[in-house]
């Protein structure tokens, strides 16, 4: 089942109706949204206006304080937030080169806006799949102003460094006279593998952007924190970038709950996750990437097509209303990939459940196949 070929209506049809999910969730409803939200409002309060106070504001300042920075701003998207801090780290330093990895959210998915909207070069210290490391930086060979580190590094499976990797990278970067600045869309989820707290790690940028909807089931939003002289900055091109909208109280109400609720539940997801990899990839032909994921996230690739894959997953979900592994590619010759996240609904699940339900998937896979030749 190619995206050509997926019935894209039945497949969300079919996920709906599921009462088991191991990756991902049963999506929700508008409705069941604006529940939510009205039950995170206080009677009486009122929304923000262009950015200027009520949950937004209170987002911007409980999001400063759990980063340990002085400051944090509103974005409306986080592709819109990397750029101006790019923007700034550039302007301070003079230097118009930035460090980060080829395989980062900047250079793959935001349709290169450091070099169109601002004129920023890339330069990548490694292309191997992992983070580059501090002797690969220096080794870079000509001056840059800012070191980009995406936290966690997610197109090659969610990878992170260890805790003295980054600081030896961090380090080098100061060494050469740049700025940091780290995309940590999912920073949320790095506390536990480092052993540190959210503003331990903040402290080592300059500059730090963290998204509302990944890991903490927000609506939409991100925010950039740091120090007042950069969200001052952030304010003035936020506005100039369209981003100054006339109210965003619905996505900073939802981005409140996720820091109540979801938040603290991430350190429980992932050691439960640590119990349920080994039956992943203990599946016939399956290969983990990380072998041993850092968090919650990850990729498991199988030696099967996609189109097998994706078949299997929604004859899954139709006949045992059941939501697996879903979202697969084909990723090299005879092999397919799916990113994986077992956080609130695998929590559920046990080793065993996993070992049973991946071989029924893989049986359905292979029905497929078979299917597919005939």
């Amino acid at each position: 089942m190619t995206d050509d070929h997926i019935d894209w209506d039945r497949l969300r049809a079919a996920r709906r109706a599921c009462t088991r999910f191991l990756s991902g969730s049963r999506p929700l409803s508008m409705h069941e949204r604006l529940t939510a939200l009205l039950a995170a409002v206080e009677p009486g309060s009122y929304p923000d206006l262009y950015g200027n106070g009520g949950p937004v504001r209170e987002l911007e300042e409980r999001t400063a304080a759990l980063l340990g920075t002085e400051d944090a701003v509103f974005f409306p998207t986080g592709t819109m937030a990397q750029q101006v801090a790019l923007r700034h780290h550039a302007a301070q330093t003079g230097r118009q080169a930035v460090a980060l990895h080829p395989l980062s959210h900047i250079e793959r998915h935001e349709r290169h806006a450091h070099s169109q909207l601002t004129g920023l070069r890339g330069l990548w210290p490694t292309t191997e799949p992992r983070q580059p490391t501090a002797d690969e930086l220096r080794g870079l060979g000509e001056p840059f102003g800012t070191l980009t580190v995406e936290l966690p590094l997610r197109d090659p499976g969610f990878v992170l460094p260890s805790w003295d990797e980054l600081t030896e990278l961090v380090a080098a970067a100061r060494e050469a006279g740049a700025r940091v600045h780290f995309d940590g869309a999912r920073l949320w989820n790095t506390t536990t593998h480092f052993g540190r707290s959210l503003d331990r790690i903040a402290a080592l940028a300059d500059s730090v952007y963290v998204s509302y909807y990944k890991d903490l089931g927000g609506i939409s939003g991100a925010a950039l924190a740091g120090d007042r002289t950069l969200t001052a900055y952030a304010r003035t091109w936020r506005h100039r970038y369209g981003g100054q909208l006339y109210q965003q109280w619905p996505a900073a109400l939802a981005a409140l709950t996720g820091l109540d609720t979801a938040l603290p539940l991430i350190p429980g997801h992932i050691r439960h996750a640590a119990t349920l990899t080994p039956a992943l990839a203990a599946l016939p032909g399956a290969r983990l990437f990380p072998a041993v994921p850092p968090t919650h996230e990850f990729q498991l690739w199988l030696p099967h097509s996609a189109n097998a894959l994706n078949t299997a997953v929604l004859a899954l979900a139709e006949q045992e209303k059941t939501w697996f592994i879903p979202e697969w590619t084909d990723a090299a010759p005879g092999l397919a990939m799916a990113e994986i996240g077992l956080d609130g609904p695998a929590q559920e699940w046990t080793p065993q459940d996993v070992t049973e339900l991946g071989l029924r998937f893989l049986e359905l896979t292979e029905a497929a196949e078979r299917a597919a030749t005939d």
